[in-house]
């Protein structure tokens, strides 16, 4: 048995718009999870021992005390998945550590359970673009590095339950046929990474309006980013980071700028790209 891991996992932007529980990008922003064997028990955050436990549970293996460390620049609650980084952290350390005894569609299973939601546990193990199936491995597509990702993080957390309390339980048909139309044009540009068919295809009726009154900059955000020449914009998972897509890097340059002028006091504003390979 390795004595130490460290697992390097991707923040994810999710739903992507229409793409509901369904649509995930990972970003060339990580944090790292470090894993080590100790001879005590060590005290773990909620979140990492409830992964722990499920995994000895569902590998059948011995338990066995360690200690935890995680670096890095995934924000805490501000939608970028950085609850997976922990997750997908513990899963992926342990299974290294034990001589993998459980494949890769079992931990994506395991913590897509706990998540409640696949989309961010996609991105995050694949990479990429992936979209995700219930009762399916996910699908991956590489994203070309002449696609930027602007993204505004406000200086504010959001729940992902408190968010999801505000969604309806139904939605008339027309707004959801509107969903899947736009959703499926998502899924052709970044499979035929013809991106500008991804102009006007982020318009989303299922989540983002109902969850405005938490991010109520959110659509002058966007509005702003359109204006300045970027293909558009979207609420990252439940927020309250706002995702802008533009391509080339000095197209997002511009839109950085723009956004910096209007942004609320203290928000913070990055540029990145698409990370392609993965939790590693």
């Amino acid at each position: 048995m390795h004595s130490s891991v460290s697992v390097n996992i991707p923040a994810t932007t999710a739903n992507i718009g229409p793409g509901f529980d369904s649509f995930g990008i990972a970003l060339n922003i990580f944090n790292e999870v470090t894993i080590k064997k100790e001879v005590h028990p060590t005290h773990l955050p909620f979140i990492a021992q409830e992964a722990a436990d499920l995994f000895f549970k569902k590998s059948d293996q011995k338990s066995f005390p360690f200690s935890l460390t995680i670096t890095g620049d995934v924000p805490r609650s501000r939608g970028l998945g950085s609850s997976v980084t922990v997750r997908l952290g513990i899963f992926m350390g342990l299974n290294q550590m034990l001589g993998n005894p459980l494949s890769s569609s079992v931990l994506y299973e395991l913590c897509t359970s706990l998540e409640g939601h696949p989309d961010n546990v996609a991105a995050a193990l694949l990479g990429g673009f992936t979209i995700a199936r219930q009762n399916h491995f996910p699908l991956h597509y590489n994203i070309s590095s002449e696609l930027f990702f602007v993204l505004l993080i406000p200086n504010f957390e959001i729940s992902t339950e408190a968010a999801r309390k505000l969604l309806p339980a139904n939605i008339p048909i027309t707004e959801a046929a509107a969903n899947a139309a736009d959703a499926a044009v998502i899924a052709t540009a970044f499979v035929t990474q013809n991106y500008q068919l991804l102009q006007g295809a982020f318009h989303d009726r299922l989540h983002q309006p109902f969850r405005t009154p938490l991010i109520p900059f959110l659509s002058k955000m966007i509005h702003v980013a359109e204006e300045t020449g970027a293909l558009g914009g979207w609420l990252s998972g439940s927020g309250s980071t706002i995702a802008i897509i533009a391509l080339g890097k000095e197209k997002a340059t511009q839109v950085a700028a723009a956004l910096h002028k209007v942004a609320p006091a203290e928000s913070k504003i990055v540029i990145t790209t698409a990370n392609n390979e993965g939790v590693k």
